[in-house]
């Protein structure tokens, strides 16, 4: 089993995409070249965002490191980021299981209707493994593991339901899908909380800031694309330890600012790749849901928050917390973790939550800040048991990219800095069976909740197509 899913998640979701999206345009009666065409074009928007993101590491990896290094701001919790986290997931006994176990869960779900989402972003899946893989190295149990890692995706689903029809009414042509990853998914309550917050102070309720408005109010000093180029070229000015060095390093610094100005630019150009893949799919499964199910309350496509990160908030919000992310880590006591390679991954922090703060550049600021400076002190919390799933996955494998230096500790901004990992690590390992408890009752309550929902919707749309029939006749 290990093996197999192995090989599937080692083609990658450019090669598996477009085999999951023809198929899937096939069975829903999309014509062949049709299916072909919109699977193609969702596997090479996730191979242009994969170039992107490496351009967005390659220039900004090496000049933090000197940043580091000049000014010393070393840590004890060691960045490994996103691609090492997904290894240390993974090739663990929670991670070889994970696929088949989350899509038999997913299955239950839809048959006792207490979700109508299909989750179909397996390379995420490694979120539900790495909790679980934490976990089980925490409690030298596997079944703790697969508990935390079910718990965990069941949540998400639940998450995902709920934040299906703000998710489609706030970004555009993205009918019938939704977004059931867990870290994105972690941030939905913060940005529902923090937002009915500044919603009650006078004064700060009245500021309103969408990217758009910027470009209209500040011109190309609103622009993503040019923002992008003043923050690298910042970042670059630090990398410098005299004057002479600055003046020396201009064609560096003017270079990392042009990268960085090209990665706000390209990615909203990738990310439309994706929409125009996935909008037949979206519309013909509609479609045959509405022929085959009169009145039910349409499935939701699981998809991977890479579909909308190209929204202009969040590139803006993204951009401007990566200086003020590692001055926050070097700042704050009892923070160990200086995020590095994990700076790549800020723009997945504000899928979820656009559709709450309506694309206000101020409020998803805010709310960036909030759960940046709790990421920080939950990875920092969390790093002891990764480094034990590292360590072990290292040893089993001799993966570099899973290598720990001497006297550090291991940790990621991605996932191991999400509240819902971090809330079910602490209630299955401090609070233990009382803590469990606590999960298994709120879990089977959200999902009673999530069905009367569901059961709702469905009989209110039944009525509501009944009654359009007698206005008719």
């Amino acid at each position: 089993m290990e093996q197999v899913f192995s090989y599937i998640i080692g083609l990658g979701a450019a090669v598996m995409m477009p085999i999951i999206f023809t198929v899937l345009g096939l069975c829903i009666r999309i014509k062949p070249g049709d299916a072909l065409k919109s699977g193609l074009k969702v596997g090479v928007g996730f191979v242009g965002l994969s170039i992107v993101t490496a351009l967005l590491t390659s220039a900004l990896g090496p000049a933090l490191d000197t940043v580091v290094n000049i000014y010393d701001l070393q840590l004890h919790v060691f960045d490994m980021g996103w691609p090492a986290a997904a290894a240390v997931a993974y090739n663990t006994a929670v991670g070889a299981f994970i696929i088949p176990v989350c899509l038999a869960v997913n299955i239950l779900m839809l048959f006792t209707k207490t979700t109508r989402t299909v989750n179909i972003d397996l390379w995420n899946y490694w979120h539900f493994a790495f909790i679980g893989a934490v976990i089980y190295f925490a409690s030298d149990s596997l079944a703790w593991g697969f508990f935390g890692a079910i718990v965990c995706y069941i949540i998400t689903l639940i998450i995902a339901d709920m934040t299906a029809k703000k998710v489609q009414m706030f970004y555009k042509d993205m009918d019938g899908i939704t977004i059931p990853q867990p870290f994105c998914a972690g941030f939905a309550p913060f940005a529902w909380g923090i937002n009915k917050c500044l919603d009650k102070i006078p004064g700060v309720n009245k500021i309103d800031i969408d990217a758009e408005g910027m470009k209209r109010k500040f011109g190309l000093l609103g622009e993503p694309l040019f923002l992008g180029v003043i923050v690298g070229m910042l970042i670059g000015c630090l990398t410098c330890s005299s004057w002479k060095e600055l003046v020396d390093k201009i064609p560096y610094i003017l270079g990392l600012g042009i990268k960085m100005g090209a990665v706000m630019e390209l990615i909203p150009r990738v990310t439309v790749l994706f929409i125009e893949g996935l909008k037949p799919i979206s519309d013909a499964t509609r479609a045959l849901i509405a022929r085959k199910f009169k009145g039910a309350d349409g499935l939701n496509i699981g998809m991977s928050p890479a579909l909308v990160i190209g929204a202009p908030t969040t590139l803006v919000v993204s951009l401007l917390l990566i200086p003020v992310t590692l001055f926050l880590a070097v700042i704050l006591p009892g923070n160990q973790f200086l995020p590095l390679a994990s700076l790549a991954g800020m723009f997945y922090v504000f899928p979820l939550v656009l559709p709450y703060t309506k694309g206000n550049v101020f409020k998803t600021f805010i709310v960036g800040l909030v759960v940046i400076i709790l990421a920080l002190y939950m990875v920092t919390n969390i790093a002891p048991w990764f480094t034990l799933a590292a360590k072990d996955v290292y040893a089993a494998t001799q993966d570099g990219a899973v290598a720990i230096p001497e006297g550090f500790s291991g940790g990621s901004l991605d996932f191991a800095g999400s509240p819902l990992s971090w809330i079910i690590f602490q209630f299955t390992q401090n609070l233990k069976w009382i803590g469990s408890g606590i999960l298994v009752v709120a879990t089977m309550g959200l999902m009673w909740w999530n069905r009367v929902l569901i059961i709702r919707n469905q009989k209110a749309m039944i009525k509501a197509g009944s009654d359009r029939l007698q206005d008719m006749e």
